[in-house]
């Protein structure tokens, strides 16, 4: 007689404990740029965080993460962190007796020049300035939202900062606190090797970067431009301008715009 084959039911999935050592918890660093992050899915960092540059400059300590799990302000012994709408309305709204501790708890191991954000699809958009604004703080604190959102009461007492990855919506503000803090920690000293690439890169300048070649110089009949092997570094310089400027022009006519209003205004 043949046995019914066993069932293996649902694999258990655990995380491994390297992530975890790069996330320093109840702690501040000194020297560094310390993040603290605000939300119901702490596991979910440090991610790609932990990964190539930013992953050795956490390791290196040139910035500092901590999570906060704000279920564990959450109200009774389920742990609620969250309410229906005041006036109805569809979806839920973290409350502010949950948010306001949690960020009480942060705002008491921070330094006095960090900034607190809440990541929500209807603040300012994120860019290359902000990141270069935020990088020049002591840290910063980052509330990732879910739901509807949160209290409005809480953005108005704590004087909170709105920012958007763009015009969409996500499920939650993790992947955008990720790519965030991606961003600004690149502008860190000591995280890119060689900082003159950040002086060239799109959006350093207000304009997108020029096309970029390497070897081989030939590759299914295509030619890498022959300015760029010519050895002649003023004309390279100029090839690049230009390259950066009409692909600006043509791929982000709102860059443009800026760009060409601010030289007739200088």
């Amino acid at each position: 007689m043949v046995k019914p084959a066993k069932s293996h039911g649902l694999k258990r999935i655990s995380l491994s404990d390297k992530p975890k050592s790069l996330i320093t918890n109840n702690e501040v660093v000194k020297g560094a740029w310390n993040v603290q992050i605000i939300t119901l899915f702490p596991d979910a960092f440090p991610g790609v965080l932990g990964l190539s540059l930013t992953g050795k400059a956490l390791q290196c300590r040139s910035w500092a993460l901590s999570t906060i799990d704000l279920r564990d302000f959450g109200i009774g012994k389920h742990n609620k962190v969250d309410d229906t709408p005041s006036g109805g309305g569809p979806g839920l709204v973290i409350r502010a007796d949950v948010l306001g501790p949690a960020i009480e708890t942060a705002l008491s191991r921070a330094e006095s020049s960090t900034r607190l954000v809440y990541l929500s699809p209807r603040g300012k958009t994120f860019n290359q300035q902000l990141a270069r604004n935020w990088s020049k703080y002591e840290g910063i604190i980052l509330i990732c939202g879910r739901f509807e959102g949160i209290d409005q009461r809480v953005i108005d007492h704590y004087g909170i900062e709105e920012v958007s990855m763009g015009d969409f919506v996500m499920t939650g503000g993790e992947i955008a606190a990720q790519a965030m803090i991606d961003t600004t920690v690149r502008l860190l000293p000591n995280v890119i090797g060689n900082r003159d690439s950040l002086k060239t890169e799109s959006h350093s300048n207000g304009l997108i970067e020029h096309d970029q070649f390497t070897r081989p110089n030939e590759w299914k009949g295509q030619k890498i431009p022959q300015t760029l092997t010519s050895g002649h570094h003023g004309k390279i310089d100029s090839w690049r301008e230009n390259q950066s400027k009409s692909k600006t022009k043509r791929y982000r006519a709102d860059l443009w715009e800026k760009a060409d209003l601010a030289k007739s205004k200088s």
